[in-house]
């Protein structure tokens, strides 16, 4: 069996593996939702409530993670989350009603949590024991598994329309990506910096910055879930794309992030982290507004690549920021982007209900705006290039 010899290296493919498992794992079922709309004969708020039971999971999560982190570590906990979501993946297109439906994705999202957390901290872990960058490269493989996601969907959509076909292949899949990351995974996790030694036992409230990296993470990552669970049905019930071409939403979307997080930590070097969130929210809000203006197929898949590329670098460079904060502040910002991606889309459902799918993003188009304000009120490390 092929064998990396390099620590760093190995390393970071393993935890590559988790965060493209987790990827894979969220498109899927996302891009199935017109399918399981139409199965379980749900309205535009029901889908909200059937989204809104994971980000309710994400929530419970919280004080469930910090003791498991403890008590397994971030490598046996990533790994124990990773094979549950996919073991729920199967629960879900086996779901025989709305009631059982809203049961799986409640328990997804507080899995989605914790595998959530403990890969972010395996990622910091790796950067401070190595003292090199891989958070945003990291990032790139999510959407790469968003993106093969979206592929798979499309490929399955064409030969058959069985959700549990889809869904049974998808686990295969997820299998094979976490015994990819069991041997490469790193046994500790990132040190205790001073201060949280200093506070260990006692509660202590989080500070100002990491309060505004929570709400630029909260925000950043609505407007990433929602092209993920809204792009699809987006394309379908308003662009009138076909079956077929209606998971291109996604497609798009996490294909361009892959390239922007590749990129990432060149322009961060370059530029400054601070710079990139700024600007490449503002591009985000840009595009959204292009695509829900314009109207049709072509001019949607333009303006989704133009939100891909802008969000692309907001929640690795919120991930390096909180880490610097210290384990405790990167669990928070993790649990707030955990939040922000399975609770948001929900709301975007009931807006969608009450008037239209195009109002509905265009408040994802205002979160990410959201995040550019939010980005001018935090300390960021300065550019090195």
């Amino acid at each position: 069996m092929f064998r990396v010899h390099d620590p760093f290296l190995r390393g970071q493919l393993a935890i590559a593996a988790l965060f493209c498992s987790l990827g894979f794992q969220y498109a899927t079922w996302a891009s199935r939702i017109p399918a399981i709309k139409a199965d379980l004969g749900l309205t535009a708020a029901e889908v909200g409530v059937l989204l809104m039971a994971a980000g309710i999971g994400a929530v419970a999560s919280f004080p469930l993670v910090p003791v498991l982190m403890k008590r397994l570590g971030s490598a046996r906990l990533a790994l124990l989350a990773a094979l549950v979501l996919t073991l729920l993946l199967l629960a879900l297109a086996a779901a025989p009603n709305y009631p059982v439906a809203l049961l799986v994705l409640l328990a997804d999202g507080v899995f989605v949590g914790c595998l959530n957390v403990a890969m972010n901290a395996q990622g910091a872990a790796l950067e401070t024991r190595h003292e090199r960058n891989a958070m945003a490269r990291l990032h790139a493989t999510f959407s790469a598994g968003s993106l093969l996601a979206a592929l798979l969907a499309s490929g399955m959509n064409a030969v058959t329309s069985s959700v549990a076909a889809h869904f049974g292949v998808a686990a295969v899949i997820l299998v094979l990506l976490a015994a990819c990351a069991r041997p490469g995974l790193l046994a500790e996790d990132a040190p205790a910096t001073a201060k949280e030694r200093k506070s260990r036992g006692r509660w202590t409230l989080p500070s100002r910055v990491t309060l505004w990296m929570c709400c630029a993470m909260a925000f950043g990552t609505v407007t990433e879930g929602a092209m993920n669970d809204w792009s699809a049905l987006y394309m379908r019930e308003v662009a009138k794309a076909s079956a077929e071409l209606a998971p291109m939403g996604i497609a798009v979307v996490s294909g361009m992030m892959v390239v922007a997080r590749l990129l990432a930590d060149g322009c961060r070097s370059r530029w400054g982290d601070g710079r990139v969130v700024f600007l490449g929210s503002a591009l985000a809000t840009a595009g959204l507004a292009f695509a829900l203006v314009g109207g049709g197929v072509a001019t949607a898949l333009i303006g989704f690549a133009f939100v891909g590329l802008g969000c692309a670098a907001v929640t690795p460079c919120m991930y390096v920021a909180a880490a610097k904060q210290g384990s405790d502040a990167l669990a928070l910002v993790a649990a707030m982007g955990t939040t922000g991606l399975l609770a948001g889309p929900p709301l975007i459902g009931f807006v969608a209900n009450a008037s239209s799918l195009v109002w509905g993003l265009g408040v994802v188009a205002a979160a990410a705006a959201v995040v550019s304000l939010c980005s001018t009120r935090i300390r960021w490390t300065p550019a090195t290039g």
